[in-house]
């Protein structure tokens, strides 16, 4: 299939400018994508772009990502009920540079390659841009009247909206159109994408370099993404789930895509994987036979994580994922870190404990049923002690007479106490 049928069949394509399909296949084209510097990472939001642009790059396409250094001091009225925070310009700075670094990862920016990725600050182009100057070469072009038309407009000026407009906000489509006309005339970039609620911007674009320059423009959006259940994509309870793994531990990243709806999973695995479609279809009939073997998130989470973190930590991921659901050994729980322990024990009930008692020592028996209440009674996690019920740290233990002390620390900080194959109890060693 050519590049846009993938697209399609990948479920990556909601609008579609004229003319666009043809000139992706006449020729090597250059396509801007924007990204907000919100913050110095990426979150999974962001990867139906990131993705976008990587297919583009691998069908022989060369990939801009402009940074809104300037939008981001203004703020999109696109799909949004409130005007945004504002920021600085070192913080965009610094939130630019955490960006590009994750990009690198997955998208080629070596200067060598015949379709080398390349990263730009609208900032730069946006600075020195009188007010006078703008309305002047730009503000001229566009009609009050088209620009009232766009519905991220009419959203926020319709009876249901209680916030209204800002006229900076207003102005978005003008700045970003002017973007679009910045790069077409100094990086020959031909085609703008986004999100289904960009449309509006995109066309103003096109609609700008028609009118400036009589030139060409093309464009096309995917559709926004949403989980089956209506749920917005990309959140859970705690938060975004973020490229970073300082905010988001490959773990949680691997339990996020591993979590997946068989429907979403269905979705998402045409949409953040590279897989051929041969080996995606293969992969949805071996789901419809075995579903409760989940291979299908299985390979969705695999696939996702090694791209963003790397196959390193995408089988540190998967040997955690191990300590909950299967075999562990103790060897296997000490040498996860922190962050991926307190992730896999998210919830765990916890129970403090001072320096003081676990030097002397904490007879199990009263941790099982007066500290923690485990078991309602000493004499009920005795019999679990017998029955081989009980474990620390993933081993069992029968010694009704043990005492857990310090030479049961993980991490120095904890202590895992199991109760069958299900139920855990964290000890907590209080500073």
């Amino acid at each position: 299939m050519n590049f846009v049928d993938e697209l399609k069949w990948r479920g990556m394509i909601h609008d579609i400018m004229p003319g666009t399909e043809e000139q992706l296949t006449k020729e090597q084209t250059t396509a801007y994508v924007g990204i907000d510097p919100t913050a110095d990472s990426l979150h999974v939001g962001h990867l139906v772009s990131v993705m976008m642009m990587k297919h583009f790059q691998m069908a022989g396409h060369r990939p801009i990502f402009v940074i809104g250094g300037a939008t981001g001091m203004i703020g999109d009225p696109s799909g949004k009920s409130l005007e945004r925070n504002l920021l600085d310009e070192p913080t965009i700075h610094r939130n630019m540079a955490g960006i590009k670094a994750q990009l690198t990862r997955f998208i080629d920016f070596n200067p060598g390659a015949p379709n080398a990725a390349i990263m730009v600050n609208n900032y730069d182009w946006m600075k020195d841009f009188t007010f006078l100057d703008f309305i002047r070469e730009i503000g001229k072009h566009i009609t009050v009247n088209y620009m009232m038309a766009k519905d991220s407009v009419k959203k926020r000026l319709g009876a249901d909206s209680t916030q209204g407009l800002s006229f900076t906000e207003f102005t978005y489509q003008l700045v970003q159109g002017y973007d679009f006309l910045y790069l077409r005339r100094n990086h020959h970039c031909l085609m703008q994408v986004g999100g289904s609620d960009q449309w509006g911007n995109i066309t103003t674009g096109g609609e700008l370099i028609r009118r400036k320059d009589g030139a060409e423009a093309y464009g096309l959006t995917w559709p926004l993404m949403t989980k089956s259940d209506g749920a917005k994509f990309g959140k859970t309870e705690s938060g975004n789930i973020w490229l970073d793994p300082a905010r988001t531990t490959p773990y949680a990243f691997y339990q996020f895509w591993l979590n997946s709806r068989d429907d979403d999973a269905a979705r998402y695995i045409k949409i953040f994987t590279t897989l051929r479609a041969d080996a995606i279809d293969a992969l949805v009939l071996e789901h419809a036979v075995a579903p409760h073997l989940r291979q299908l998130q299985k390979t969705l989470a695999k696939e996702v994580t090694t791209l963003i973190h790397g196959e390193e930590a995408y089988i540190a991921a998967e040997k955690a994922s191990q300590i909950l659901f299967g075999n562990a050994t103790p060897e296997a729980l000490a040498k996860l870190d922190e962050p991926t322990f307190l992730d896999l024990f998210d919830g765990v009930p916890r129970h403090d404990v001072s320096p003081a008692e676990l030097q002397s020592g904490i007879p199990l028996l009263e941790l099982l049923a007066d500290k923690t209440a485990m078991y309602p009674s000493r004499g009920e996690a005795r019999r679990a002690l017998q029955a081989n019920g009980i474990s620390i740290n993933k081993e069992r233990v029968v010694d009704a007479e043990l005492r857990v002390n310090t030479t049961h620390l993980i991490n120095n900080k904890y202590v895992l106490l199991q109760s069958g194959k299900k139920k855990y109890h964290l000890l907590v060693v209080s500073q």
